[in-house]
């Protein structure tokens, strides 16, 4: 950790990830659009003066603010644009030479009654290379008009961003004979001395001028592309153009995923309550385990004086008690969440972009498959998605999920598509597991609710408080929560329809059909109504849950995207309990789910069907296209899937172990990755070991499933204590759960409003 800006960073080192993909060393850099590079530059006025180099990055400039602007006009003059609609002005003044004319352009801003431009980017040297032919007089000239120049500058940047922009190095293969003499050891020698003389004068000032030197590093990666040996290729001035627009903009808009240069966020009110309630539970831990130490020490065995013998304690080992228990949890809990912030709110660790290829996605993916098949074990039981199935399910399906993540596969649309797939899966399962509960078990008591939402959304309310993020950021814990509500009120609302009272008569199942249908046409009505969706989770206090950005329009897109698929997951539950419970599935040890022919004509239906699907995933031509037809086909994959999986008797028999550990931590796994795995919100990735890619996830992966595994372990210990089974007890929590969220609540409104 070297500390300091990242701005310093990005305006000096970095590489290449593939071939335009340009990667600041340590910090995440934002593309910026028309409208973001427009909001920040409202009312600002830029200047950029120079040479044809500094033109060339000027025209990539004011593209990113319209992309319609031709490069044209003279190319040996002023240009000037202007967008009145957002008052920016950005001009182009011609000065091919750090000369006199330069310094009285520079010192003109430098004057009380002219308006100085908010942005300045200049420099210089290839002109007079060339002008004088490479000669050494040329270099002494150039290092004394520099001089004259560079404490106009300094002055400049106390009230402006000034930037100096080094000379690129140039492909001498392809100059012209009128510019053989522009080398690269010449133009390192006139760096060498702007570099030197600028800021000489105030090194112990905050106001320098800032040194563009990444260009060189661009350059130097791209320059045989150019067309005549001395000016960039077009993606190397756009790279450069984006830079500047990061080293400015970052810290005005604040972009999630543009780390450089944005400053550490102050810690809100809610973040510094957090701090002391932690800081207070691992205190009261340490006094608790020292008082325990020093009882055990009194009580322990020890020599009787008189006789010599052993005597043992009257004392054994003291019970933990509930208090304790909770303040071990909160005291684990609270070093978690310390290095959960260290890690994505405060600028310690390096965060680098994400960069896309075909083997940073497969090569895992196949590893982790094999992995997989090496830990086969026999299942406990042989029913369809039994317990270790459905984990074993969870489980591979979150490591292909963080697989995705991590490797930014989400710009390939067929892995996009069966990503969603993936999710609509474990929906499928909500809707499965949940329903079958109700339907067998018929406990439709307060204390099953609370404990289902609790272990659902512990981490992620923790999470709100600690990263100062809205609810509906973690898109899937509120999409699950609302997803079991639906199906208890489904099932739970008059008349209550469980199996012990269908078996007595069978139209109680016709009444159960009825009111699924009824929940299907409530999702068909909210589907298409978006105004009524969005007004129901527009009041207060839903507002506070479900809306991202100041709307619930993610809301809205995330519940549409599945808004069937739970119902399909209570459907197949229905059926399938209806057939095992009239025996019409054989779920014996190796036997096959139906007779031979049914079963052989099922697997090949769903094998088609599988494969069908996929082709028309990978034939998809946009998101927007797909996402329309998604909710509705989806179905069609997993059920192929369940049935491939399920009807032949010696598959359904066994199952992946190594699957299924990661399938019982999978909620905290896919919900710890956004900060301790990923970085910058998931836009991002943690960067622990700078250098070394592979070693940096290796070491972070190794953490990131440590901790998830605690948390999961420290969820179920709070449960037992937050959710008691005594109703008086459990009624008493609630009432003081209540009160901690209206608290929440109540130091929100009063966050927001120092905000504002």
């Amino acid at each position: 950790f070297k500390g300091g800006d990242t701005c310093e960073y990005l305006l000096s080192s970095g590489r290449f990830l593939g071939e335009k993909v340009w990667q600041p060393h340590s910090c995440m850099m934002h593309k910026y659009k028309n409208s973001e590079a427009k909001n920040c530059l409202l009312d600002r006025h830029v200047a950029f003066i120079g040479d044809s180099r500094i033109r060339q990055l000027f025209y990539s400039f004011i593209k990113l603010l319209n992309p319609q602007v031709k490069e044209e006009g003279n190319k040996h003059g002023n240009i000037l644009f202007e967008d009145k609609s957002a008052s920016i002005r950005v001009d182009f003044l011609w000065y091919p030479e750090v000369n006199g004319s330069m310094r009285q352009r520079i010192k003109s801003w430098t004057e009380d009654s002219v308006a100085k431009p908010h942005i300045i980017v200049a420099g210089a040297a290839t002109w007079s290379i060339k002008i004088h032919n490479g000669s050494n007089e040329a270099l002494t000239q150039y290092k004394i008009n520099i001089s004259s120049i560079a404490p106009l500058l300094e002055k400049l940047a106390k009230s402006s961003d000034v930037y100096w922009v080094l000379q690129d190095p140039v492909y001498e293969g392809l100059l012209s004979e009128s510019r053989k003499m522009i080398t690269n050891e010449k133009i390192d020698a006139y760096n060498e001395a702007a570099v030197r003389i600028l800021n000489s004068s105030s090194r112990n000032s905050k106001a320098k001028v800032k040194v563009f030197s990444v260009s060189k590093l661009i350059a130097q990666e791209t320059i045989m592309k150019s067309a005549d040996g001395l000016h960039l290729p077009e993606s190397s001035r756009d790279t450069n153009a984006m830079i500047l627009m990061n080293v400015y903009c970052n810290k005005i808009m604040k972009p999630i995923d543009g780390s450089c240069c944005q400053p550490q966020p102050p810690l809100t009110l809610i973040q510094k309550l957090a701090f002391c309630f932690f800081t207070l539970s691992i205190i009261g831990y340490l006094i608790i385990s020292l008082i325990h130490r020093n009882n055990y020490r009194k009580n322990k065995s020890c020599t009787d004086l008189e006789s010599g013998e052993e005597r043992k304690p009257a004392v054994s080992t003291p019970h933990v008690s509930t208090l304790e228990m909770l303040l071990h949890c909160f005291c684990k809990l609270g070093l978690i969440m310390t290095y959960f912030y260290l890690c994505d709110r405060a600028n310690l660790f390096m965060k680098e972009n994400k960069f896309y290829t075909h083997s940073s996605f497969f090569i895992p993916i196949v590893y982790i498959l094999v992995l997989g098949v090496f830990y086969t074990e026999n299942t406990k039981e042989t029913k369809v998605l039994n317990r270790e199935q459905t984990d074993e399910w969870k489980g591979w399906m979150q490591l292909v999920i963080l697989i995705y993540h991590i490797s930014g596969a989400s710009t390939f649309l067929p892995v996009y598509m069966h990503i969603r797939v993936l999710v609509a899966a474990y929906l499928f399962q909500t809707g499965y597991g949940h329903f079958s509960y109700f339907w067998l078990k018929g406990d439709f008591g307060v204390y099953r609710v609370c404990q289902v939402l609790f272990r659902l959304n512990f981490l992620v309310v923790v999470l709100c408080i600690v990263m100062d993020r809205p609810y509906q950021f973690y898109y899937f814990v509120p999409l699950v929560t609302v997803w079991f509500m639906i199906i208890y009120a489904t099932l739970a609302i008059w008349p209550q329809i469980v199996q012990k009272k269908a078996n007595g008569n069978c139209l109680w199942h016709f009444g159960l059909l009825l009111k699924l249908l009824c929940l299907l046409t409530c999702i068909c009505f909210l589907s298409y109504s978006q105004g009524v969706f969005e007004k129901i989770f527009s009041f207060w206090p839903l507002s506070k849950c479900f809306e991202l950005n100041g709307n619930v329009y993610e809301w809205w897109f995330r519940w549409k995207l599945d808004r069937y698929v739970v119902f399909h997951g209570m459907l197949f539950a229905f059926i399938y309990l209806a057939l095992q419970k009239r025996q019409m599935i054989s779920e014996g040890k190796g036997d096959p789910l139906f007779s031979s022919r049914v079963s052989n004509i099922l697997l090949f239906i769903s094998v088609v069907s599988f494969l069908t699907y996929s082709v028309w995933a990978s034939s998809c031509k946009n998101k927007t296209e797909c996402n329309e037809l998604h909710p509705s086909v989806s179905v069609v994959q997993i059920l192929a899937f369940i049935l491939i999986r399920n009807i032949p008797g010696y598959i359904r028999s066994v199952y992946s172990s190594f699957f299924a550990w990661f399938g019982k931590i999978s909620l905290e796994l896919f919900i710890c990755q956004y900060h301790i795995w990923l970085a910058a919100d998931t836009k991002g990735i943690l960067v622990l070991i700078p250098g070394y890619p592979m070693f940096n996830v290796l070491v972070s992966t190794f953490i990131f499933v440590c901790v998830a595994h605690e948390i999961s372990q420290i969820t179920n210990d709070l449960a037992q204590i937050v959710v008691p089974k005594d109703n008086s007890t459990l009624l008493k929590r609630l009432l003081c759960i209540a009160g901690f969220f209206s608290g929440l609540l109540l130091f929100s409104a009063v966050q927001d409003q120092s905000r504002h």
